[in-house]
């Protein structure tokens, strides 16, 4: 890791081999780590967005978005280090962790949306 601005930045090898390993759905390109995340339309997306949005703030790191009617795009960088640090990692886990969670699987009492009714799914969940 090069140092950058008193925060550890990640070189390029480093966030290819991070990414491979741990954030599968991820991608860097042009210095930010990348996610796409697909919805079933404005709710969803709207839903999506202000998750990320709730997190980021909490987290006080703040990433880029595209925002379209069907997907989200989410994009971290650490600005004052001009680089992706750890900071960019915790929060692509924790937004990954939160988006992708989906209850019904966990084997407790909450169910999750009904897949077999088109009307409450809101997320395309990657498995």
């Amino acid at each position: 890791m090069a140092e950058s601005s008193n925060e550890r930045t990640y070189t390029e090898a480093e966030i290819n081999t991070k990414i491979a390993a741990e954030f599968p759905h991820w991608y860097f390109e042009d210095g930010w780590i990348r996610r796409k995340y697909k919805t079933s339309g404005w709710k969803g997306t709207l839903m999506v967005v202000n998750t990320i949005g709730h997190l980021a703030e909490a987290a006080w790191h703040h990433p880029d978005l595209t925002v379209s009617y069907a997907f989200v795009i989410v994009k971290l960088c650490t600005h004052s280090a001009k680089g992706i640090t750890d900071k960019d990692w915790e929060l692509a886990k924790k937004i990954e962790d939160v988006i992708q969670w989906q209850p019904g699987k966990d084997g407790g009492s909450l169910e999750g949306t009904p897949n077999e009714d088109a009307r409450f799914k809101y997320i395309k969940y990657d498995n």
